[in-house]
């Protein structure tokens, strides 16, 4: 097996990232700089910082309900709780398939396979994501032409949404659901500021056609293996 997929397969990045890491020296085998092209035989020791790589036996995708105040981070000086805390009895290395911020909460995909993260993060493949949210104001019929055709912000115009009024309530605020298919930092929340409006609250409710179904903040299932043939059409 070619050392990039074999690092894939374990979760370290996807194959292209993680020739870009072998080329920068980062990964040995069997006590050996690795270079680009270089493959891997049963037996072989494949060190990535200095730690043990290993491919688990066979690929999981969860779907776990993030709560709020939890981070993606895998980072070991992190002292706030991590998505993988709630995985630490599993036996498998894990890491999420892209990020929700550390105040939102909702669905997000946990797996050991480098290749489906980078399947659906890639932004080729556009994947959608829909956020149920709840902001300050009144979402005006401007605002909602800006969101559905493109927001400005700092870092270039946002592609086209999807966007629909769930309620305008007698507080002042609005409840709403937005379906983006990209992944720019805390995107939703600048959106929605970007036209004058405060997220409150921001629940990732599906990732393509996955939702939460019935899972509630803190609570997770495996994925069939027909559900994750379904997310890599």
């Amino acid at each position: 097996m070619r050392l990039q997929k074999y690092l894939a397969d374990a979760g370290i990045a996807s194959r292209r990232k993680c020739e870009e890491l072998i080329s920068s020296g980062r990964v040995k085998v069997n006590g050996v700089v690795a270079s680009i092209g270089m493959s891997v035989e049963p037996g072989d020791v494949v060190l990535f910082y200095g730690k043990e790589v290993r491919v688990d036996p066979e690929r999981v995708v969860i779907a776990f309900y993030k709560p709020k105040n939890v981070i993606c981070s895998n980072a070991e000086d992190e002292d706030r709780v991590k998505v993988s805390d709630y995985f630490k009895d599993l036996p498998y290395r894990l890491y999420t398939v892209g990020r929700l911020d550390y105040d939102s909460e909702g669905l997000i995909l946990v797996t050991n396979d480098g290749e489906v993260a980078n399947r659906l993060m890639h932004p080729r493949y556009g994947t959608s994501k829909t956020y149920k949210v709840l902001c300050t104001g009144a979402i005006t019929r401007e605002d909602g032409y800006a969101l559905m055709h493109g927001v400005e912000l700092e870092d270039g115009i946002t592609s086209p949404a999807k966007l629909r009024i769930i309620s305008e309530r007698a507080d002042g605020t609005t409840e709403l659901l937005l379906t983006i298919h990209e992944g720019k930092n805390r995107q939703v929340r600048r959106m929605l500021a970007a036209l004058g409006h405060e997220t409150l609250r921001l629940r990732r409710v599906s990732i393509g056609r996955l939702t939460l179904g019935g899972l509630k903040p803190g609570q997770w299932r495996f994925l069939s293996e027909e559900e994750i043939a379904d997310m890599l059409k």
